[in-house]
């Protein structure tokens, strides 16, 4: 796994060391609202959830769950991803910040990257992107990077459709 960084930000595989990090992000109101409630109530939740869900898909593809941590001040701020969840047939992109450094551009100048990054030298040849209908920004971030809505779509584990948002690499 690779860390990319951008002007402002350093974008770096999430490990067992980021589980306080992840255990107040995976808390935070709207990761509970537009997410879902992941069942981490403590820090040792925070390291058993890194070590069974993120890890074992960075381990199987190289790529998966990024912490985002600001150059500035070395603060993590937020977490982005490539990800192969279960209901999605491909790879989502995904993204969330804590609620302090929401509204300064960090949202898309790391997914931007990630995306770049995903296929230039992943090699990907699509990503998607899910969201639910009621959250516009992400909607936005989604369509600024050049994702276009597809479709509405249903998945196990949410009882509303969710919105599907797709982009392909463009052919040099």
């Amino acid at each position: 796994m690779k860390i990319i960084e951008t002007e402002r930000l350093i974008i770096k595989p999430t490990s067992i060391e980021d589980a306080q990090f992840i255990f107040e992000l995976l808390n935070t109101k709207k990761w509970i609202e537009f997410i879902g409630d992941r069942g981490v109530y403590s820090i040792k939740d925070a390291e058993e959830y890194i070590a069974n869900k993120l890890l074992p898909q960075i381990e199987r593809l190289g790529f998966g769950n990024f912490t985002i941590i600001r150059k500035s001040d070395n603060k993590k701020i937020g977490s982005c991803g490539l990800y192969n969840r279960d209901g999605i047939d491909g790879i989502d992109i995904g993204f969330a910040l804590l609620p302090n450094y929401e509204k300064f551009g960090y949202a898309f100048e790391s997914v931007n990257k990630l995306k770049e990054v995903a296929f230039n030298d992943f090699k990907l040849k699509e990503i998607k992107g899910i969201t639910l209908v009621k959250n516009i920004a992400s909607q936005n971030l989604l369509k600024k990077i050049g994702l276009e809505f597809e479709d509405y779509i249903k998945v196990s584990h949410r009882k509303e459709k969710i919105m599907l948002f797709k982009i392909y690499k463009k052919e040099d």
